[in-house]
């Protein structure tokens, strides 16, 4: 992966993409399904933004309240903060202080993961480009399938993925039936352990 300036910045750039996306769409965007089980467009965003709107004194205090839960957290301030005024949310899209937030432990690594993965679930969803840099997609590729698809879960065991719009490639599966193509952006979130709208996942 590049520099951790590079980094920051794809961060920054997808952020601000998934913002340009949602505020120029047609209606209905915003309550677009994406690939987050039962999340529409509007509960990613409120997801991926609680660092631009909780202190971390808020966010210790919903954190004990879901007693220690981090998943149950998440559910609670998407469902709540969903119903938050688009503008509000597309404003913390564009915040420097989420641009330059870093999950603990997961340093600009993780934060470019969680940016990537996330923005995927809204823009596959609803059959658009990725907000990420091309750049940013391939170095969370490169990511995921050095762990072996162990961050999300994911089986890598005899599969090869092809995307079809780089020459990116990994894996050693050798029959048809083991080779998945699709463009970057669905390869992530296939790695992410995300059921493409197609039909298609990983998850084994």
């Amino acid at each position: 992966m590049n520099g951790d300036g590079d980094v920051r910045s794809w961060v920054g750039r997808t952020y601000d993409g998934l913002a340009d996306l949602l505020a120029t769409g047609p209606a209905g965007t915003w309550e677009a399904p994406t690939l987050c089980t039962g999340w529409q467009a509007r509960h990613v965003v409120a997801h991926v933004t609680m660092p631009a709107r909780l202190s971390a004194e808020q966010f210790g205090a919903e954190l004990a309240a879901a007693g220690g839960d981090f998943g149950r957290l998440s559910d609670t301030v998407a469902a709540r903060d969903a119903a938050l005024p688009t503008d509000e949310l597309l404003v913390a899209l564009r915040s420097p202080v989420l641009h330059a937030w870093q999950p603990p432990g997961g340093g600009a690594a993780g934060a470019l993961v969680h940016a990537v993965v996330h923005s995927l679930d809204v823009t596959v969803a609803l059959d658009r480009p990725p907000a990420a840099p091309a750049d940013a997609v391939r170095a969370v590729l490169d990511q995921l399938t050095a762990a072996r698809g162990a961050v999300f879960g994911v089986d890598l065991a005899g599969v090869r993925l092809e995307a079809t719009d780089t020459s990116w490639s990994w894996g050693e599966g050798t029959s048809e039936g083991d080779v998945v193509r699709a463009d970057g952006g669905s390869l992530v979130a296939l790695l992410s352990a995300r059921r493409l709208p197609d039909g298609r996942d990983l998850r084994r």
